[in-house]
């Protein structure tokens, strides 16, 4: 039997471990500005949700409770400005990374179907296209969002479209008016559009904008999907809660198809995602936090020779130096500063690296002081 793995790419955090190494023999200690993990603490009334529904003895349901969906449509309606979402609109899944990984075998595609996303994009959506035996087809971004019909990406045989907005790695938005072309030309030609938006909350020099607000979608979830998470939002990465949301005969299906695979989220997670959608104040918080850690970094980056491009939002500051990626990684290395190198996510980002304002205040004035 041939093993799956093998139709998976090299898993790219290991050639990173060199370097890692290197940064971790600074005299102060590592800055790991690699990886987007939170490092803050779950606010308090999200611990007391999860401790309070703790004694949960029995399995939990594939579409959550109804306190859950009723959560999730009404945080879906003020934010998104969805308006006309509803319980069969939404679908929580076990983290997003989960989600991105088998939605293309959940939906049964396979040889001879396309899945398209970002030249520079997170790498899962290729391990997803690969985990089927579908074709990984990649589109730029920003000709695409501009002329979708004009960017050379032929709509035959594209089963399944990926958005990412804000953008991973570089921190992009795609505007509304934009977004507005895409959404029509996928209906146009039958293809399923799923838009990745789990940086929507982080936004800087820009105001992200999901699929699902009214006026991108005209009020209808026809074909269109998007997905969330409150890993970054709300430093939940730990509790893996994040969640579907749009066309409601998509959803239907993937919720039948992961009741057979026992896809459950936890009880205790699904009370403690209640409580943090009902919240805004410990998200403006934690924004307030990346802030500054954003404005710090980016003043050092810039004052030691980096040019920071797009990065309008997400947690990723996406720089350069006009080298090679891996020249960049192994100087920074060397000031005990880890960052991940461009090109994990695409050719396109050879000479770019991404660097993460993840990091406790104290590990970011650390960077701050080495870089000058």
């Amino acid at each position: 039997m041939a093993a799956v793995s093998a139709r998976l790419p090299a898993f790219p955090w290991d050639k990173l471990e060199p370097y890692k190494k290197t940064a971790a023999a600074h005299p102060d200690g590592i800055v790991d500005l690699s990886v987007g993990t939170p490092v803050d603490p779950v606010p308090q009334l999200i611990q007391d949700a999860l401790v309070a529904a703790a004694d949960s003895p029995g399995y939990p349901t594939v579409w959550g409770t109804v306190a859950l969906r009723d959560a999730i449509t009404g945080w879906l309606q003020a934010r998104l400005g969805a308006s006309a979402a509803g319980h069969r609109n939404v679908l929580p899944v076990v983290g997003s990374k989960e989600l991105v990984a088998w939605l293309p075998t959940q939906l049964g595609l396979g040889a001879g179907d396309k899945v398209a996303y970002p030249r520079l994009a997170y790498p899962t959506y290729e391990v997803g296209a690969r985990l089927c035996g579908a074709e990984a087809v990649v589109y730029d971004t920003e000709t695409f969002a501009g002329d979708p019909a004009g960017t050379g990406l032929d709509p035959a045989g594209v089963k399944l479209l990926w958005l990412n907005s804000p953008s991973n790695p570089t921190g992009k938005v795609i505007p509304k008016e934009d977004l507005i072309r895409i959404v029509a030309w996928a209906r146009e030609h039958g293809i399923l559009l799923f838009s990745d938006e789990c940086y929507l909350e982080l936004g800087w020099e820009a105001e992200p904008v999901s699929v699902l607000h009214d006026d991108v979608c005209g009020g209808s979830y026809e074909g269109i999907v998007a997905v969330h998470s409150l890993s970054k939002r709300s430093n939940l990465a730990g509790y893996r809660a994040a969640f579907i949301a749009g066309d409601a005969d998509v959803l239907g299906e993937l919720l039948e198809i992961r009741k057979h695979g026992g896809m459950m989220t936890p009880a205790p997670v699904q009370a403690a995602t209640v409580a943090a959608l009902g919240d805004d104040a410990h998200v403006e918080e934690q924004r307030v936090r990346y802030a500054a850690r954003r404005e710090a970094l980016r003043a050092a980056l810039e004052a030691h020779g980096f040019r920071v491009e797009h990065s309008e939002a997400s947690l990723y500051l996406w720089v350069t130096r006009d080298e090679a990626c891996w020249e960049t990684v192994a100087h920074l290395a060397e000031l005990g500063i880890l960052v991940a190198p461009g090109d994990f996510y695409g050719e396109a980002g050879a000479q770019f690296v991404r660097v993460a304002f993840t990091a406790t205040d104290e590990r970011v004035e650390a960077a701050v002081k080495r870089l000058a």
